[in-house]
Parts: C-alpha cells; structure tokens; sequence
C-alpha cells in the first residue's frame, strides 16, 4: 500500500485519540484497557480530525504513528477501527467512508465520537471519564 492508501484506512471517527487508562499487573503486564471520553487537545471535537496532523509530535509527542508492523501490539484499538479490521481479516463497515464513498457516514452512523467526548484541556481527572461504548 502506498502511504496514501494507508491513511485513507482511518474512517475519522477519532476514537484513537481518546485517552485511555492501562494498569499493569504485579508482573508489568498490561491490564484491560479503559477508554475515556477525553480527548486528545489536538482532535478536532466537531470533525473528529486532527488539527494538526502533519506537526503532531511537535505537541503530543507520544503520539502512536499506525503501521502495519505495530498493529499487532496495538490492542487499544477500537473494534471499529478499520485498521485492527483489516489485521484481523475482516471487512470494513458499510458506514466506512471507503466503503460508502462518504465521509460523513462514520458520523451519521453513530460510530465517530463527534458529541461524546471533551477536550483534554477541559477535563479533569481521566478516571472522571470513564466509559463503556459497545464500539470501543
């Protein structure tokens, strides 16, 4: 794929960018993964993109760049995403915009987090922002 196939993969529904919470058990092992609806100061909260994608790591620096060699490590990954889709040999959605030749139906579907998050800047305390989205 060339990288312009890659990033046309992300369906822009900007769960990526919510913050998550991992323990790690008595061996250091990461724990179950808890989702917030915190998102990163950088996500467009009515787009779901990023303000500034191409100068990211100039302001969040742990920034996680998807690549088909880290996907199997990346198991915070929404089930919705269509990158851990595609590694688990699934299809995409039909409210993928590839698939529906829309971008907006991500949104219209439900499935983008377009008025359900907050902005980092805004929050509090991660642990107040906890949430169970069946598409998660």
């Amino acid at each position: 794929m060339t990288p312009e196939q890659w990033e046309s993969l992300c369906d822009g529904c900007g769960k990526c960018c919510l913050h998550k919470i991992q323990d790690e058990d008595e061996k250091g092992r990461p724990t179950e993964v808890l989702y917030t609806s915190v998102a990163c100061r950088l996500l467009d909260l009515k787009t779901c993109q990023c303000s500034d994608y191409a100068n990211r790591w100039d302001f969040v620096p742990d920034c996680v760049q998807l690549y088909a060699g880290a996907l199997a490590r990346l198991d915070w990954l929404p089930s919705s995403c269509a990158y851990r889709l595609l590694y688990e040999g699934k299809d995409l959605p039909e409210w993928h915009p590839l698939v529906s030749g829309d971008p907006t139906t991500v949104h219209k579907a439900g499935m983008s987090v377009r008025g359900r998050c907050i902005s980092e800047r805004k929050a509090r305390s991660l642990e107040h922002y906890l949430v169970d989205w069946p598409d998660l």
